[in-house]
């Protein structure tokens, strides 16, 4: 990856990171569905006024229609309720380390469809690295949720490789502009949500919340949502789906040193450790530090 795209990629590992924020501020006052129904409306709304002022014309994901309602599907739909579902049985250490595991699903699926994002042992040893990471990070959370049910697991692994499914379809819209199918996969999210939740908690207190969580709901829309995507699918055009999953790797780390900074939570050895783990693996994807070594050693 070039420079730009592991700016990209760490941007993206921060502000996705910063979503638990929003979400535990939100939650406890919006239920997850309608949260997630909530997110993808406002994300999508701001994205088609970013179009109408600086365009391109969304009729340019008409054409499109069928594979970004698929997409919906895999990247926001069913990863989204897994996870939420998922997360009412087992600790959020052990659902972080098997979210981070995307990685590993992306490898595989890439290696086996597509012809220019073949597994190597740089890929491969990277990414057990971060999960491993992950896993020394989180610690004492993974240990606390390893007594889960395994449909809870089950729930979180399945959100990984949805994940992993929805890159694969998102290298097919290579050459539609990422604010277009950012928009295009919000509109058809929404289009899904809707009937889903008014099927489920039906139209009381819909809106029953608090400025707070309001607040919290329009950051993890706007920030999180709308402009997140916006450089996911640049990150997916620019450096592959596989290098794109590393974000996952990312997100439990920024989590964690925003907790610190803000929450003025304090940073444990093991965390430390765990974020060396996955520095290490970053580093070992890229390959370049290894490359200009050997090159000096000759």
């Amino acid at each position: 990856m070039s420079a730009r795209d592991w700016a990209r990629l760490l941007l993206l590992g921060m502000i996705w990171g910063g979503s638990f924020f929003c979400v535990a501020i939100a939650v406890p006052e919006i239920p997850p569905l309608k949260l997630v129904m909530f997110r993808v409306l406002i994300a999508g709304a701001a994205l088609h006024l970013f179009l109408l002022l600086r365009g391109p014309s969304f009729r340019l994901a008409l054409p499109h229609a069928g594979i970004l309602f698929f997409l919906a599907l895999l990247n926001n739909v069913v990863p989204f309720s897994l996870i939420t579902v998922g997360q009412t049985e087992i600790g959020a250490g052990l659902a972080s380390v098997l979210n981070a595991t995307t990685p590993f699903w992306t490898l595989i699926l890439a290696n086996a469809f597509t012809s220019d994002e073949k597994l190597n042992w740089n890929k491969l040893a990277g990414t057990a690295l971060g999960v491993a990471g992950t896993a020394v990070m989180v610690g004492p959370g993974v240990v606390a949720g390893l007594g889960g049910p395994v449909w809870a697991k089950f729930a979180l692994v399945g959100a990984s490789l949805s994940y992993a499914l929805a890159l694969m379809v998102a290298r097919r819209l290579r050459g539609v502009p990422p604010a277009i199918i950012a928009t295009g996969q919000m509109t058809a999210s929404t289009i899904i949500m809707i009937p889903v939740v008014l099927a489920t908690y039906g139209t009381t207190n819909l809106f029953a919340a608090s400025a707070g969580a309001w607040l919290a709901t329009l950051a993890l829309a706007l920030v999180a949502t709308a402009f997140a995507y916006i450089l996911f699918f640049k990150l997916v055009a620019s450096a592959g789906a596989t290098n794109t999953s590393l974000v996952t790797l990312i997100v439990p780390a920024s989590a964690m040193l925003l907790s610190v900074t803000f929450l003025g939570e304090r940073l444990e050895l093991f965390e430390m450790g765990g974020m060396a783990l996955i520095a290490l693996g970053l580093v070992t994807i890229d390959g370049r530090l290894f490359r200009r070594r050997q090159a000096a050693g000759a």
